[in-house]
C-alpha cells in the first residue's frame, strides 16, 4: 500500500533537504535571539542565491560560525574573513562575511533582539492571513528593513527581512492546502512555544 505524502508548499517540492526544513523549520515562530540572529545571517547569505544553496552549506556555515554564536562570531576579525574566502564550503563573498561579523556586534549590543526584531511582526489576526502569491516585501518588513540598516546592519534588505518573518513565523506564508499551515497558524505568540 502506498503511503500518500501530504500536501506542501510547492516551493519545497522534489528536494528532500527543501522539504524537510519546510516541515520542520519554516513558519514556526522563533524567539530566541540566537536562532533569530541564525536565521537573519541565513537570509542575509541568500541574497542573490538560490535558497537551496544556502540549506546545502547549512551545517559547513554552522561549523565555521561557531554555531552562529553572535557573541564569537562579534570577536571575529580580518583574517577570519580571510580564511572563510578560501573556503568553498562557505559563501564566498566578502560583504556578506564583513556584514556577518558586524551585525553579530549589533546583535550583542541589543538589549533584546527578539524584542527588536518582534516589533515587526503583523497583528495576530494578519499574521495567517492568506494570499494566492505572498508578496517579497511588506510595510513591516521594509519598516524592519529600515531600523536594522540605520542601527548598521548589512544585507538586510526588506525583501530578505520579509523571508526572514516568513522563516521564524513573523508571518504564515505555507499555502492554505499545506500541511504544516494549521499547524504553524495555531502558535501565536511567546507563550505558545517552548523557548
Amino acid at each position: 500500500m502506498l503511503i500518500e505524502e501530504p500536501r506542501r508548499c510547492s516551493w519545497c517540492t522534489g528536494d528532500a533537504l527543501y522539504q524537510r526544513y519546510h516541515d520542520e523549520e519554516w513558519g514556526v515562530p522563533i524567539f530566541d535571539s540566537i536562532a533569530l540572529f541564525e536565521r537573519l545571517v541565513l537570509e542575509s547569505m541568500q541574497a542573490g542565491l538560490a535558497w537551496i544553496t544556502v540549506l546545502k552549506k547549512r551545517e559547513h556555515m554552522k561549523a565555521q560560525f561557531y554555531g552562529f554564536d553572535p557573541f564569537k562570531l562579534a570577536r571575529c576579525s580580518e583574517p577570519h574573513v580571510q580564511a572563510w574566502l578560501q573556503d568553498s564550503g562557505l559563501i564566498r563573498h566578502r560583504g556578506k562575511l564583513e556584514a556577518l561579523v558586524r551585525n553579530a556586534q549589533l546583535t550583542i549590543a541589543e538589549e533584546d533582539f527578539s524584542d527588536l526584531l518582534w516589533q515587526f511582526a503583523p497583528e495576530v489576526s494578519l499574521r495567517n492571513r492568506r494570499v494566492a502569491q505572498p508578496a517579497s516585501q511588506t510595510a513591516e518588513s521594509q519598516a524592519m528593513a529600515r531600523l536594522l540598516k540605520n542601527r548598521g546592519f548589512g544585507f538586510v534588505g526588506p525583501t530578505t527581512c520579509y523571508a526572514f518573518m516568513q522563516s521564524v513565523g513573523m508571518v504564515n506564508d505555507h499555502a492554505e492546502d499545506c500541511w504544516r499551515y494549521e499547524v504553524c497558524s495555531n502558535h501565536h505568540d511567546r507563550a505558545d512555544i517552548d523557548r
